[in-house]
């Protein structure tokens, strides 16, 4: 790795860490203003609910609890719950919730990723076909149709009708309780790769130097696998990590449907509560993996394509 491809590397790190910073700090702030506390009950006097604030330190000012929570935080120590469940540690609740998640998100990604590309490139070069119309349509239905749609389409015909998948998620047999939600999230992902694959096929198979390869004597594999699809990958790479976060942040009413205790559910049931530690804790990991995944992408952006990675470093 030469030393620009480290600078650039470097400069994105940096930019990464200061974004995070600052996301923290705003989380921060924003949730010590929610209305209430994680405190509501009736029952406790205000000395007693003052006794409360004073043990997990919620009566210190802002700007010391704030950095009091980012010294814990570079630990791992993110608190412990304060209602939902009642002093367990935070880290090991959304650790659980997010291992499930992430696993289907990143499988959703993947599968989708796979027959969207594979749809995609059919597409072009079927252009104008009856094919090339039916796949479209495909992408149109998959991107205009809300994955919670999907999963109560799949969960009644192929669940409660035709019984071949669970209607419940079952931590015992995840892989197979796995099936329905990531069926219902790569939906989505197929119609949106789909689409970009398909409109950079096009416009890479008619550039003057595909027209050069071909003029060249190469075979149609070689221009379409080496070629092609790999000048075509760019744009679709670009949009696999919004994708990646959009599939975490929205798996909420799938991860209700499919009964998944994921982090969606995690973070729905700490907003009900007040339980600051968990919001604080999900929303930032939100936020980091959105992060990480865009830093990761503009890595192998500026990899695969210097040209790049030299105009930032301009």
């Amino acid at each position: 790795m030469n030393k620009s491809t480290l600078k650039y590397i470097g400069k994105r790190v940096i930019i990464s860490i200061i974004t995070l910073l600052v996301i923290l700090a705003v989380l921060f702030i924003m949730i010590k203003f929610l209305p209430g506390t994680p405190f509501n009950n009736e029952k406790l006097s205000p000395a007693q609910r003052a006794a409360i604030m004073a043990k997990y330190g919620l009566d210190q000012p802002i700007i010391v609890q704030f950095f009091t929570y980012l010294k814990n935080m570079l630990t791992g120590d993110f608190g412990v719950s304060f209602n939902m469940y009642k002093d367990m540690p935070v880290a090991t609740l959304v650790g659980d919730a997010a291992q499930i998640s992430f696993s289907l998100g990143i499988s959703a990604v993947i599968f989708g990723t796979v027959i969207g590309m594979a749809l995609g490139v059919f597409a072009a070069l079927h252009k104008n076909t009856f094919w090339d119309t039916f796949a479209t349509i495909l992408s149109v239905i998959g991107v205009s149709v809300p994955s919670f749609v999907f999963a109560l389409l799949i969960l009644i015909f192929l669940g409660s009708q035709l019984h071949i998948l669970p209607t419940m998620y079952d931590s015992n047999d995840a892989i197979y309780s796995s099936i329905m939600p990531v069926l219902a999230l790569s939906v989505g992902v197929i119609a949106n790769v789909a689409r970009f694959t398909r409109t950079e096929m096009i416009s890479v198979l008619g550039s003057e130097y595909m027209t050069l390869a071909k003029a060249k004597g190469l075979d149609k594999n070689t221009l379409i696998m080496k070629h092609a699809l790999r000048n075509a990958l760019i744009p679709v790479i670009t949009i696999l990590a919004p994708i990646l976060v959009n599939l975490m942040t929205g798996t909420m009413v799938v991860e209700k449907i499919c009964s998944v205790p994921g982090l969606g559910t995690l973070l729905i049931g700490s907003i009900l509560t007040n339980d600051y530690n968990i919001i604080m804790a999900c929303s930032f990991l939100y936020a980091a993996m959105y992060i990480i995944m865009m830093l990761v992408i503009d890595v192998s952006y500026g990899i695969i394509d210097p040209r790049i990675r030299l105009g930032k470093d301009d």
